[in-house]
């Protein structure tokens, strides 16, 4: 049997091959999914006369004008009455996990392209929570994620909690015993586990008694574009603009949806567009609504989801920046300074590390015990996450963690030594 560690992640994938022989040396290899790089985005794109496009051949295609459907931010419907609703694809509308099923089909074929050896097994990661406070709603989840990973031809399939195969990666540079915090800020939530680390406890078969408690929350990065978007970029289309009763204003239902991945091709079915012009007749502003209005007709939220994320990712190395918005009108931009974006995302950083606080408590250990803590995921690099995460563990030293690969290396790591 050919095992497998999988990171299925809201916003990036990774996949490692588990041997025998790398279950003692502890060593683990993400497979190489898109050309010589171990990261595929999350994303798939259909085409009407050709096969599904993935990872960032799939947003070229859409970025390109090619015509056809983007989906991104996949991961974020399990656990959502979203899964087993149909979108439009082409003449046909699919259900979300068959889409899902579709892009990790991809995936499994690639890593065996890439690695010469069929897969039989995976240990998926999974948050600690898919859905906050509801329990039902996270089992099924995970069931609905063993089904699609079944139907992809995975023969056994069992799970690990993302913060908890990081904390395996990391042990590997472990030199002494310590008590460690694991932080992983991903795409859609934010895990942390309270864990005790060493040379001596690596080799071990059960580490149950090693992990003091685990915990986390839904927040992670297209939380943060969200609200970034909606701060500083819808109102340029409409968004809370005033309808000529000054007591009212557009409905928000469109410019939420516009500003959330999984959401935008809600959008695109003709009568979201049909209900703005109706809205339009009563706007202060028209002409806002225009702007949406083209948008969505040029099926641009994608794009502008892209520009908002690669906006936020710049705010972490200078102070402004520019989001583009010429599906909506040519030259049109919105400025965004870094100030701004922390008011936007300031509760979402407070929640971040209120869960912080939670999971020590169920760990039974004061924020002045924990040794280290180890940074994980593409959202520690916004430095107000960091600086709150941080901040909640002040006397421990801060490691930084290969941001997209180490909870796949760690998961990797319990594909062998479950299945090796």
């Amino acid at each position: 049997m050919t095992a497998c560690g999988l990171d299925f992640g809201t916003s990036n994938t990774t996949l490692g091959l588990a041997r025998a022989e790398e279950a003692e040396a502890l060593g683990a290899e993400l497979a190489r999914l898109e050309g010589g790089e171990v990261t595929l985005p999350s994303a798939i794109f259909f085409a009407p006369t050709a096969a599904a496009k993935v990872g960032r051949a799939a947003m070229s295609a859409y970025l390109d004008g090619e015509p056809g459907r983007l989906m991104r931010s996949l991961k974020s419907v399990l656990g959502t009455s979203l899964i087993d609703e149909a979108t439009q694809v082409g003449r046909d509308r699919v259900r979300f996990r068959d889409v899902i099923a579709s892009y990790l089909a991809i995936v499994k074929r690639r890593a065996e392209a890439a690695t010469g050896a069929s897969l039989d097994a995976v240990v998926h990661g999974r948050p600690v929570h898919f859905v906050d406070g509801d329990d039902e709603g996270d089992a099924r989840a995970e069931a609905t994620l063993r089904e699609i990973a079944q139907s992809v031809g995975f023969r056994e399939v069992s799970f690990q909690y993302e913060p908890v195969a990081a904390a395996l990666d990391y042990e590997r540079s472990v030199a002494a015993e310590e008590l460690a915090l694991i932080a992983d800020i991903g795409g859609g939530t934010s895990d942390f586990t309270v864990v005790r680390l060493s040379p001596d406890r690596r080799g071990r078969d059960d580490r149950a008694a090693d992990i003091l408690a685990n915990d986390g929350v839904r927040v992670g990065g297209v939380d943060f574009d969200r609200r970034l978007s909606l701060g500083e970029v819808m109102p340029l289309l409409g968004f809370r603009s005033p309808m000529k009763r000054r007591e009212l204003e557009a409905p928000s239902s469109w410019f939420h949806e516009l500003a959330t991945w999984s959401s935008i091709n809600k959008l695109y079915d003709g009568r979201a567009v049909r209900q703005i012009r109706e809205t339009r007749r009563e706007a202060a502003r028209p002409e806002l609504l225009d702007r949406l209005i083209r948008v969505i007709e040029s099926e641009g939220g994608h794009g502008i989801a892209a520009e908002v994320e690669g906006a936020k990712i710049r705010l972490s190395e200078t102070e402004e920046t520019a989001v583009p918005l010429g599906w909506a009108e040519p030259r049109l931009a919105a400025a965004v300074r870094r100030e701004r974006f922390v008011g936007h995302t300031g509760a979402l950083t407070a929640k971040i590390a209120e869960r912080i606080g939670r999971c020590l408590a169920a760990a039974g250990v004061g924020p002045e015990r924990i040794d280290a803590v180890f940074l994980t995921g593409g959202s520690t690099r916004i430095p107000h996450v960091r600086a709150a995460i941080l901040g909640a563990v002040p006397a421990a030293r801060p490691v930084e963690g290969d941001v997209f690969g180490s909870v796949g290396l760690g998961l990797t790591l319990e594909a062998a030594r479950r299945y090796g």
